[in-house]
Formats: C-alpha cells, structure tokens, sequence
C-alpha cells in the first residue's frame, strides 16, 4: 500500500514539474511585443526625446531589448513620407503605434489604421477639432495621447515677446506651410498681435533653404520682432533658426527651451521630453491592456519660460527684472 502511495505521488511530482517546464518553455518563446515608433522629425536630434519615451515604457514595467521591441521610423523633416511609414508600421503588425512630431504624424498614423492603439504626441492644433479623438477624457476609437497645447500658447508667447520689445510696430511670424491648419495658426497670431496693436508680416519655410529666403524678407521689411510658430520641423533644425536670428538681429521667441539653450532669445512652453516620458507610460498602459478609448488625452499643467541673457545682451535689450524674476530659467 505505501509503495502504490509513494508511486501515485512520484507520478504527480514528475506531472507537475513537466507542466512547469512547458509553462516555461513557453513563457521563453513567447514573442515580445512589438511597439512602432514613428516621426516627423530626426533620430540625431531626437535622442533625448527617444530617451525620455523609454523611461515612460521603463515606468510600467518594459525594457527595449528585454520585453519589447521597438521599430523606429523617421521622415527627417519631409511630412510627404509620413503615410508611407506608417502604413510600413502597420505591415510589421507592431501592436501599438507611437506618433511623435506633431500633428502631421497623428493624422497619418490614423489615416494608415483604425484598429492598432495609436499614442500622439502632438503640440499642433486641438486633437479634437482635428478629428483625432472624439473628446479629451473620452478619446474613443483606437487614438490618445499627450496635447502639448504649443500653438494654444501663441497669444502669451506675443505678449511676452511685446515686454521685451514696447516699441516695436511690425512682428514677422514664420510658419510651415506644411503644417496641418496653419491657416488657422495665422489667424489667431495675427488676432493676438492686433490687441498688442501690432502690424504682422507672414513668412512661410518648409525646408532648410526657404529659412534664409524667409529671414532675408524679414529683415528687408524691417521687422522688429518675430515669433517662430510651433512646428516639428522648425524645432529639429533649431540651431540654424537661433542662428539665423542672431545674424540678422532680430528679438524672436520661441516654442520650446530647446530653442533658448541653442542661443535663441526667450522662449514659452511646456516640456517636450516630459511629454515623450508620458507617452511612454501610456503605451505600457496598452501593452498591458488599456484600451486608448479609455485613457484621457493627457495635458501639461507646468509651463516653461526660459531666457537668453547673453543673446539679450547680444541684440542690446534690456530684460525687465520682473520677467527674469518669473523665468524658470535665466542662461548667462
């Protein structure tokens, strides 16, 4: 009897541990997920950002080369590509899809699927209006993401621009023709320069050669200030615009920090890098079966404002000390 018993449990041990090697040997040759990453701008320039995306996927638990894989896509500053690499995504079946660049990406990303959970990370024009997601705490369908609300920020960015320059008449604004509503983005620049009592001059650019086309009309008209609309492209060739404005002496602002620490003269935003972080978290929330449908397009509370004295001193302005005072950075 206690030999049929010993037997019985050697039979259960022996059933148990094989269950527990093929358990494993599956866990082992299950695939890891495949996430796509596509966007509008450079890798070279984008690194921090890359970077910053990472530690958001680290945060819900995923690690690029250990439980996920990443395939990157980048249009280099040509919006034309854009649905051509998404839809490549969507080809290599990736299971969520990662859109960063403004705008323009999240449109292609959402014109290649209406199925793979799609994250933007967008500083355009409201998601919303722009048919992205259906509202901002109940996306919908397969679309969120993190709103920057860069071009939102317009209006400040010209009242900031006005402190630093009181005598001013003519602000030029240069924008990518490319970007989706522009149009719209015109309008309400040209609406806030009004109130300050502002003439306005449009300059359009969309590759690097029209920057000096367009910096050279600038200058030719006498324009006292500029504002350098919020765009992708604009931001990944940041040191040739900082530059330009520096040649040609003219106070600019600017959407991001980025633009400050590369010589630019102020700048208003929110951070980019945060938003890429976020995006993260959100993606790892998806792979573990969050449905974009129900997570909140997420919205920045904290807002940067950054100044260049040395390029200040450059252009011979004055920096009113309030404003340095309220600056969350001030570069000597």
């Amino acid at each position: 009897m206690a030999a049929r018993i010993r037997r019985r449990e050697l039979i259960v041990t022996l059933g148990s541990a094989a269950a527990a090697w093929t358990f494993a040997a599956c866990a082992q040759q299950a695939p890891t997920p495949l996430v796509g990453f596509v966007s509008s701008r450079s890798p070279h320039e984008s690194a921090y950002l890359v970077s910053a995306f990472r530690q958001g996927l680290t945060e819900g638990g995923y690690v690029e080369g250990q439980n996920v894989t990443i395939e990157y896509r980048w249009a280099e500053g040509k919006y034309d590509q854009l649905s051509a690499l998404a839809a490549d995504l969507v080809r290599h079946r990736v299971v969520v899809i990662v859109s960063a660049g403004g705008m323009v990406t999240a449109l292609a990303v959402k014109a290649a699927t209406p199925t793979i959970p799609t994250v933007f990370i967008s500083a355009g024009i409201d998601p919303v209006k722009a048919g992205l997601v259906a509202s901002l705490n109940r996306p919908g369908g397969n679309v969120t993401g993190v709103n920057m609300l860069s071009v939102a920020l317009e209006a400040k960015r010209m009242q900031l621009l006005h402190e630093l320059v009181p005598k001013a008449t003519l602000v030029a604004i240069l924008v990518n023709p490319k970007t989706p509503d522009v149009e719209t983005e015109i309008t309400d620049l040209e609406a806030a320069a009004n109130t300050i009592g502002w003439r306005t001059r449009v300059e359009r650019a969309a590759s690097e050669a029209e920057f000096e086309t367009a910096f050279d009309a600038i200058a030719r008209h006498h324009a006292d200030a500029l504002v350098v609309a919020a765009d992708p492209f604009f931001t990944s060739r940041r040191e040739q615009l900082t530059a330009l404005a520096a040649r040609y002496a003219i106070p600019a602002i600017y959407e991001l920090r980025e633009y400050a620490g590369a010589g630019g003269l102020i700048s208003y935003g929110t951070s980019l890098a945060d938003g890429y972080r976020q995006a993260g978290v959100y993606a790892g929330r998806i792979l573990k079966g969050a449905k974009p449908a129900d997570l909140p397009v997420m919205q920045p509370t904290k807002f940067e404002l950054v100044i260049n004295l040395k390029t200040a001193k450059a252009l011979g302005l004055e920096v009113p000390l309030h404003i340095q005072q309220i600056a969350d950075e001030v570069i000597e």
